[in-house]
């Protein structure tokens, strides 16, 4: 390559860094115009943008304090619940307990009552009862003689035959 066909290249180089650096000012003078009326528009809503992040900060302040006195809330409610459930859990203990021997002091008693209830009438029954028998024995031994004492002296002829047949 010859050096005018050098030169030619640079300087078409040279034109084409210079456009682009030509364009590149532009834009950033065209980015600077934007920012300039953004910082503006910016700048008018800035007062209200304070106000609002203000009150964003006091409404999560709040918030925070408002959650802390739940979370301190809530933990005593869970204690005491906690504790209570321990006290009706001992409760229902003792009173299970309770129940437990009161159903065996009951046992003990109907068995006691029984005993003495079989053994009362084993006594009235030996006491009471097997005399009654005896003189009713004797009385109907009494009776039976005096019904053949004051019989007629001679039975009947069916009557005989009766008696005859029973002894058959």
């Amino acid at each position: 390559m010859d050096q005018n066909t050098l030169l030619v290249v640079l300087i078409v180089f040279v034109a084409i860094s210079a456009v682009a650096l030509l364009m590149q000012g532009v834009a950033l003078i065209g980015i600077f115009v934007v920012v300039r009326q953004v910082r503006s528009r910016v700048f008018l809503l800035w007062p209200q943008i304070e106000t609002i992040v203000g009150v964003a900060k006091r409404t999560t302040e709040d918030a925070g304090k408002h959650l802390d006195t739940i979370g301190k809330t809530s933990t005593d409610m869970l204690g005491l619940a906690q504790r209570q459930l321990v006290k009706v859990d001992g409760l229902l203990d003792d009173a299970s307990t309770r129940a437990k021997v009161q159903m065996e002091r009951a046992e003990m008693v109907l068995d006691d009552t029984m005993t003495r209830f079989q053994s009362t009438v084993s006594v009235v029954q030996r006491s009471i009862l097997r005399p009654i028998r005896e003189v009713h024995g004797f009385v109907s031994g009494i009776r039976t003689a005096v019904q053949f004492l004051g019989r007629s002296s001679r039975s009947t002829v069916d009557h005989a035959t009766s008696d005859e047949e029973m002894f058959i």
